[in-house]
């Protein structure tokens, strides 16, 4: 099982954090740091974010082992030529460390705000396929035309290609529905879906599986990865008072021990062994990955915690 950290870069992130972040994600043995594509806090009511791409490239001239990507990248915020050459710049400078996240997009305030067009979600997932077929054949082919319903090009050429063969990772996040799975089926590396049930889990790889099926492709080689709040302590309490501290920064006055409780099958949160053991669930139901979201960037402990009890007793367990 593949652990990742993920940062919710839009609540107050600065380029500090990221570094300092960075230089300690790459010391405990976790494989990646990954943040999410957003420019308007969520969690907060106002928020400074840096732009997720520049961030990645920064990080990406700092670092030396873990992989950087982000989870994942709307559709409705680039052009998918800037967006492929965006990845295959990350990749360069990294050396080959970089995977690509790509969505259809959610958060409508953001898209008032910044003037992104907030179309249905059909129109969404109409514009993100078109966005992923272009992006793969910006990396993979030399020269190629394209005549969809959003875009046009003419005889692209989308040079240097990726260092990555045949390219980068690409991740698609979604609702496992059957149109997206059928996507993911023809293009995607990995699917990575929100933290759920064990049976909501279990449904959402099966669909996989009849998407890959119904592609003539072998299911085992489609990733299935799983993005879900954490909030580890030594013990419970150390957890529960963690969770308090997360539901002060936005505002919220919910019993933080209640939240764990109702949280409890979607998140992974608790003592290290009550992770580990969810976290082996996970891998049991044929996930291949798991980020943890880490909702509170400027807990250096907790990064310690994963690294020196979290990730030795997944080993244990294996």
């Amino acid at each position: 099982m593949r652990v990742c950290l993920m940062i919710e870069g839009q609540e107050g992130v600065t380029w500090a954090d990221w570094v300092r972040r960075a230089r300690i994600t790459e010391q405990p043995g976790l494989v990646g740091l990954f943040r999410a594509d957003h420019y308007t806090a969520i969690i907060r009511p106002d928020a400074a974010a840096l732009d997720a791409w520049a961030t990645l490239a920064g990080l990406a001239a700092i670092t030396e082992r873990i992989r950087l990507g982000t989870l994942v990248s709307p559709a409705t915020f680039r052009h998918p030529s800037v967006l492929a050459r965006m990845a295959v710049t990350v990749d360069h400078i990294s050396g080959g460390r970089v995977d690509v996240g790509m969505g259809s997009g959610w958060y409508e305030r953001e898209h008032e705000a910044h003037g992104f067009p907030f179309l249905d979600g059909k129109q969404r997932f109409e514009l993100f396929a078109e966005q992923v077929e272009i992006v793969v054949r910006s990396w993979m082919e030399e020269r190629f035309d394209h005549d969809g319903p959003a875009y046009h090009l003419r005889d692209q050429l989308a040079l240097p290609h990726p260092v990555q063969k045949p390219h980068p990772p690409l991740v698609l996040g979604g609702t496992v529905k059957p149109r997206f799975a059928a996507l993911a089926a023809r293009y995607a590396t990995e699917v990575n879906t929100l933290g759920a049930p064990n049976d909501e889990l279990r449904g959402r790889r099966r669909e996989l599986d009849r998407a890959c099926a119904d592609a003539g492709r072998d299911p085992a080689t489609l990733g299935f990865s799983v993005m879900t709040s954490c909030f580890l302590g030594d013990n419970r309490a150390d957890a529960v008072e963690r969770v308090g501290r997360f539901l002060a920064a936005r505002g919220d006055d919910t019993d933080p021990e209640a939240m764990l409780e109702a949280r409890r099958e979607r998140w992974l949160a608790g003592s290290v062994d009550e992770v580990a053991e969810r976290i082996e669930e996970l891998r049991e139901l044929g996930v291949t990955r798991v980020f943890l979201q880490h909702l509170n960037h400027s807990d250096d402990e907790m990064v310690a915690l994963i690294g020196d009890r979290l990730l030795p007793a997944l080993e244990l367990q294996r």
